[in-house]
């Protein structure tokens, strides 16, 4: 989709065809680059799965637009959060040299015709834009009110930083609320948080007992960059990581969850599936699970074919809280 509209715009217009550098914020692992040349851009991604697909395939791929070198064309793949998708467009029209122009792509479910009109009211002349495949592009220069659009560090309730585009950037999520109160007061001594986000819950589990050592696991580059500043606590280590990569010297005993359920619109059960699958893989034969997660999601048979142990807590009628434990192995 987004790559046919790459192609029109770049075809219909001889200086961005020309363009010697380009910088794309925010493309996701199933957006098809190939429109692009293949010298001279470089992708900006702080979600890890992303970054590491994008490396494959051979493309310079930075975490952060501050690393990004000066452009001649930025394009934008506008993120859900209308936030974000500000954040995101001032970024971008940071890193543009004198006289670069900005590309903003997306679809119609995810706003662009909102952000549009936006830009419209800031100054922006959109020119022509190229609606096709259920989304829009349009090719600008950025007015200078543009910059205004830069979000700062935002503190929430509790002294926690969090950044705009990060999960729950307001304050942390009622699930995992609930599952800070079901933790025990005392854990063992080797925890780790998957998806640990800007760090709610790992202040909760490093005020329990026993906890002498926390790996922060985390895929969003920008949500743990928050979290380092959260918790300035020598037991805790921060991994720019899928869950699934992190190998710990010795095997955790204790591994806490809030994972995500989807990238899009629609649930997706494999992604818990498999933050599930990498601690039961990492967890010492002792080890416990803490797992909080939507009760339309097919956790609970996955985790008594992985565990001896597994007991669920309260009947909060939207989310499950369960704890497996003694993860069962193949002989």
């Amino acid at each position: 989709m987004r790559s046919a509209r790459f192609d029109m715009a770049l075809r219909g217009d001889d200086a961005l065809h020309s363009a010697a550098q380009i910088v794309v914020f925010g493309p996701q692992a199933e957006d098809d680059l190939s429109a692009l040349p293949r010298d001279g851009v470089t992708v900006v991604t702080g979600f890890k799965p992303d970054y590491d697909h994008f490396a494959r395939l051979g493309r310079n791929v930075v975490a952060d637009a501050e690393a990004a070198p000066q452009a001649d064309l930025a394009i934008v793949c506008l993120p859900r959060s209308k936030p974000a998708a500000r954040d995101m467009l001032a970024r971008a029209a940071g890193c543009l040299r004198a006289g670069g122009r900005l590309m903003l792509d997306g679809q119609k479910t995810d706003g662009i015709g909102a952000v549009l009109k936006d830009l419209a009211d800031l100054g922006a002349d959109l020119g022509e834009v190229i609606s096709k495949a259920h989304g829009k592009l349009a090719v600008f220069t950025p007015p200078a009110r543009l910059s205004h659009w830069l979000a700062a560090p935002q503190k929430i309730d509790g002294g926690f930083v969090t950044h705009v585009g990060v999960f729950s950037a307001d304050g942390p999520d009622r699930a995992s609320q609930l599952l800070a109160e079901i933790l025990p007061a005392k854990l063992p001594s080797r925890v780790a948080d998957f998806g640990a986000g800007w760090g709610y819950l790992a202040r909760e589990i490093l005020a329990r007992d026993g906890v002498r050592s926390l790996d922060l696991i985390e895929a969003d580059a920008a949500a743990l960059a928050c979290a380092r500043q959260n918790i300035p606590d020598p037991r805790a280590s921060f991994h720019w990581a899928d869950v699934g990569e992190v190998r710990p010297a010795l095997p955790w005993e204790a591994v806490v969850m809030n994972p995500p359920f989807h990238t899009t619109r629609s649930a997706n059960p494999a992604l818990g599936l498999a933050f599930i699958t990498a601690a039961h893989a990492r967890l010492a034969g002792h080890g416990q699970l803490w797992v909080v997660a939507n009760r339309q999601l097919p956790y609970p048979a996955a985790l008594r074919g992985l565990f001896r142990d597994v007991e669920e807590f309260g009947r909060d009628p939207t989310f499950r809280l369960i704890r497996a434990a003694f993860p069962i192995r193949a002989r």
